[in-house]
């Protein structure tokens, strides 16, 4: 028996929000942090590293490496993306911003399969609102619309999603194949094939981009989801088993493509200690937020329906993706990354439950944001006027301590720009208090807009600062202030992310120090000659320098000198 659903919605309450708005208002989140920026420390400049590798054909397309590294990140896809771009791009184009164009379209796809997926899900006969005695209640397709608005809107109001979403590496190009199969899965009910193409390029892509495993098991589970789909089974026994055929093709498919490129790599560790545990769970709290309050919400207010013996796929599709992505993160070293392919799912539970929430909660969402987020601006943009002008003295001195050697400048149009997205912010504000009809989606602007200001101003306002506290630019800035000019550079113990760095901003042809009987100049990495300061023979190489990038952290590097190459001394 089919339990009642809990959300009670009128038509009144699915009015929509306008398409023109929403795309604009996610344009306004993709594109701050892929434009006037440098590549990142460590993710972001070491992907950039195996493109670029890529692109020059100084590696091989199916096992790319970085000066014979190969990368952390088992994926080929992100890095042949990149590549291509960087191949195609005209030379008018800086190719640290080539490389990111395949970038920017994979998180405008991943917001577009994220509003679709929630739409088809809300969509589904168990996730309608109850129907009244003499009519009213919100129609399928506008409650399935006014419900995906409010889902999209939730997602880009997570706290996680703001950086790695805006980095060139395989963590973004896994959440959009994670969001594409996802949307598939939700859709095969309704669509022919959209879905199977959408599930085609989904999981392949994710298995591609360094998640076989994962692929293998979202593909199981969207296969036990459209199996114990009794009502479609029902209505269309022949599109159903059609669509069973399908997903079980794809499962062998992708796993026979990952055995044959040998893509399987097992990195499973739960953690040792309880000190990270409780690490994972501060990072589930803030990284989630705040999606996972209203997930519990969701849970407990559709309760009925989850462990009802006909399982709705508006909840068991997305609790899977939960499930496995939350189970990745704990198991796997980059929790963050892992936990970045939980919010599609995370963005759907949240939604469904929006028509359950009562006005009490609502306002309390509403003005817990607004504090929350007008607080963040007025700091990012007092801290700003304490960069340019030292006036409040104590934020000047804070940003000078932080970064040695930063020198702030006015820039006119990230000015602008953080001026227009302040005022809308203000507009956005008054809009929310006044007195205006109820829409579902209303709970989820100002935790979105604010979410979206505060990355804004931080890409416009912060974007020199970050650029200098982020990048290795300035540390091999440094670095040729202090070696003469020469067109070799040996270097010995250097992370991927500095390999790729010096790749990038250095002229000089980098050699490993074994083979460095040309090279006069030898860098280091700090931590390795602290560790073994044997490693460097005192009768060959002279220490010229110690630098340390203006970021504490272990970028430091050691600069030492050929002693068969200083200048004859004055007679």
């Amino acid at each position: 028996m089919n339990q009642p659903s809990p959300a009670i919605v009128p038509q009144g309450a699915v009015r929509r929000l306008p398409h023109f708005a929403l795309w604009l208002f996610a344009l306004a989140y993709v594109l701050p942090g892929f434009i006037g920026r440098t590549p990142w420390r460590s993710a972001d400049i070491t992907a950039y590293g195996y493109m670029a590798e890529l692109a020059a054909g100084r590696t091989d397309w199916l096992a790319p490496t970085l000066l014979g590294m190969p990368p952390d990140v088992d994926g080929l896809l992100p890095y042949w993306l990149g590549a291509w771009a960087l191949q195609l791009a005209p030379g008018w184009i800086q190719p640290g911003f080539a490389a990111r164009l395949p970038f920017i379209a994979l998180l405008a796809l991943t917001l577009l399969a994220v509003w679709y997926g929630i739409y088809y899900l809300a969509r589904s006969p168990l996730a309608q609102p109850v129907a009244f005695a003499f009519g009213g209640e919100a129609r399928p397709n506008d409650y399935a619309r006014a419900m995906a608005d409010g889902g999209l809107l939730a997602f880009i109001a997570s706290l996680g999603l703001a950086q790695l979403s805006h980095e060139t590496t395989p963590a973004l190009a896994q959440l959009c194949f994670v969001a594409l199969s996802f949307y598939a899965f939700a859709a095969l009910p309704y669509r022919r094939w959209t879905p199977a193409l959408a599930a085609l390029a989904g999981l392949t892509g994710l298995t591609l981009s360094g998640g076989p495993s994962m692929a293998l098991l979202l593909a199981v589970g969207g296969l036990a989801t459209h199996a114990m789909d009794r009502r479609q089974a029902q209505e269309d026994p022949r599109r159903h088993r059609r669509g069973l055929w399908r997903l079980f093709a794809l499962t062998v498919f992708i796993t026979v493509l990952a055995s044959a490129l040998d893509l399987w790599r097992w990195r499973i560790g739960l953690p040792a200690s309880a000190t990270s545990w409780q690490s994972l769970g501060r990072l589930l709290l803030w990284f989630t937020w705040p999606l996972w309050p209203l997930v519990l919400w969701t849970l407990w207010r559709w309760r009925r329906q989850l462990f009802d013996r006909r399982p709705s796929r508006h909840l068991s599709l997305p609790l899977w993706y939960t499930l496995i992505t939350v189970g990745a993160m704990l198991i796997t070293p980059a929790g963050d990354r892992a936990l970045l392919l939980a919010l599609p799912a995370l963005a759907t539970l949240a939604a469904f439950a929006l028509p359950t929430l009562g006005r009490s909660l609502s306002a309390l969402i509403d003005w817990f944001t607004l504090l929350f987020f007008t607080g963040c601006a007025l700091v990012i943009w007092v801290v700003w006027i304490a960069m340019l002008t030292g006036t409040p003295p104590q934020p000047a001195a804070n940003v000078a301590k932080l970064l040695p050697g930063f020198e702030p400048r006015f820039i006119i149009l990230p000015f602008l720009f953080a001026t227009l997205a302040t005022l809308a912010w203000g507009w956005l504000v008054k809009w929310r208090i006044g007195r205006h009809r109820a829409a579902l989606w209303k709970s989820m602007v100002l935790p979105a807009g604010g979410a979206a200001l505060c990355w804004l101003l931080l890409t416009t306002l912060w974007m020199p600062a970050l650029n200098h506290a982020r990048s290795y630019a300035p540390l091999v800035q440094r670095l040729q202030h202090v070696i003469q000019p020469s067109d070799c550079l040996a270097y010995f113990g250097l992370t991927r992310a500095q390999l790729a760095a010096l790749q990038m901003h250095a002229p000089q042809r980098l050699e490993p120090m074994s083979d460095s009987a040309r090279c006069d100049w030898l860098v280091v990495n700090h931590d390795i000659l602290r560790q073994t300061p044997e490693i460097v023979s005192a009768s060959q190489w002279q220490t010229r320098a110690a630098l340390d990038h203006p970021r504490p952290g272990d970028d430091g590097v050691v600069v030492f000198r050929r002693l068969s190459a200083e200048p004859p001394a004055p007679r």
